[in-house]
């Protein structure tokens, strides 16, 4: 995929353009988009907002804060889907386990994990398994070189769930769960494979299209950043 973008109409590039910044949750720098590329749909800043609300909660570890502004802004979401709401207090359980070191000890993560999460557990084997992994790390001291260990502690399931949930919000909104440009950013990486497979040449970087990507001024910090008070749901 060839510069697709460049293929593209002007108006067409700027709602891929809209669509990430709504997707991945920039709600500041969406608005003043829309007003600089003369856009009619504007951005629902507080949906943004909200969506971005939770990801911070979700990162930093406050599962429960989480949980409850998906619960104001749709119940139907977690009602609807056990396995979403499962890892969302799987993950609550790991915070609970994290923090058991201090003076509460480890009652506050037995308490949580037999009433929010042994009911549920009984019902599936996946939950069942999952939840005995996780139990594990009240039961053993936590090794970070176990790889099971790991996948639980590290940043990374935050950032999973968080994108989980993301999906389950934008889908209920009736909306497609992904900025297009990352499906398009896909498309081009399975092109690059293909085309090597069959030993064809192609050109080492592969661009976009968009000239200005890594240049000019932006009010957003760099993807994780806080620039104009935006922070990005990823």
């Amino acid at each position: 995929m060839l510069d697709l973008l460049r293929l593209l109409p002007h108006s067409d590039i700027n709602t891929v353009i809209m669509d990430y910044l709504i997707k991945e949750g920039y709600p500041d720098s969406a608005r003043k988009f829309a007003m600089e590329a003369n856009i009619k749909q504007k951005p629902e800043e507080e949906s943004i907002r909200t969506r971005v609300a939770i990801r911070n909660a979700i990162h930093s570890g406050d599962i429960q804060t989480a949980i409850e502004h998906i619960n104001e802004l749709n119940p139907n979401i977690l009602d609807s889907d056990s396995q979403l709401h499962f890892a969302l207090l799987r993950l609550q359980l790991v915070e609970l386990i994290r923090n058991s070191s201090s003076s509460a000890g480890i009652e506050p993560a037995l308490k949580f994990a037999t009433q929010q999460l042994a009911p549920r557990a009984s019902t599936s084997k996946e939950f069942l398994h999952d939840l005995e992994r996780t139990m594990a790390l009240l039961v053993f001291t936590p090794d970070p070189s176990n790889p099971q260990d790991a996948e639980l502690l590290k940043p990374d399931l935050r950032m999973e769930v968080a994108d989980r949930v993301n999906q389950a919000i934008l889908a209920r909104q009736g909306t497609s769960v992904e900025a297009k440009i990352k499906e398009w950013i896909r498309a081009r990486a399975w092109s690059e494979n293909q085309a090597r497979r069959t030993k064809k040449e192609i050109p080492h970087n592969m661009r976009l299209g968009l000239d200005g990507d890594t240049e000019g001024d932006s009010d957003d910090e760099p993807m994780n950043g806080n620039g104009d008070n935006d922070a990005m749901i990823t």
